[in-house]
């Protein structure tokens, strides 16, 4: 936003010292969003094991954490699956002795008949399914992006060459 505001401004106010400014923000706002591509690319499988010990490792304050118990709660009910990878890591994890979050199981009936499928597949599934639309929005972003690049050096020239005229 601050930086939209000083490109406005710069613009509105036709200041050299603004529009150079928005530039260099937005520049490196963009570079660094190309390195983030590119390291996401690079190194997904990595990124892809981090994430799995993270979640595995958050389950711990699961009977400590409300916010964290109603997340997974949630997930496991919407996505109809249970744990990371399996069932099994829920194992001491939940309160009372119980093996699994009630959200694990298909009924709330008796014995529990927890759900097979792995949480992280489901998730990563569901997020592959609709990654066209994300793709979409980060394509339009990155559009807008170096249209405000192109636009404000081209005014930065301008105003160069309106002083140059002036002298």
């Amino acid at each position: 936003m601050v930086t939209g505001f000083l490109g406005c401004l710069g613009a509105l106010k036709e200041q050299k010292c603004l529009l150079m400014t928005f530039f260099v923000i937005l520049l490196f706002l963009v570079m660094i969003e190309v390195t983030l591509i590119l390291v996401l690319s690079l190194y997904h499988e990595e990124l892809d094991k981090k994430a799995k010990d993270d979640l595995r490792e958050g389950m711990n304050d699961y009977r400590i954490n409300e916010g964290l118990k109603n997340s997974w709660d949630n997930m496991q009910k919407i996505f109809k699956c249970c744990g990371v990878s399996n069932h099994t890591d829920w194992h001491n994890k939940t309160a009372n002795g119980k093996q699994l979050p009630d959200s694990c199981c298909r009924d709330n009936v008796g014995e529990c008949h927890h759900w097979e499928e792995p949480c992280y597949e489901k998730a990563k599934d569901w997020l592959l399914a609709n990654i066209t639309s994300v793709l979409g929005f980060g394509v339009c972003i990155g559009i807008v992006q170096i249209l405000a690049l192109l636009f404000s050096m081209l005014m930065y020239c301008q105003i160069l060459r309106a002083e140059k005229y002036m002298d």
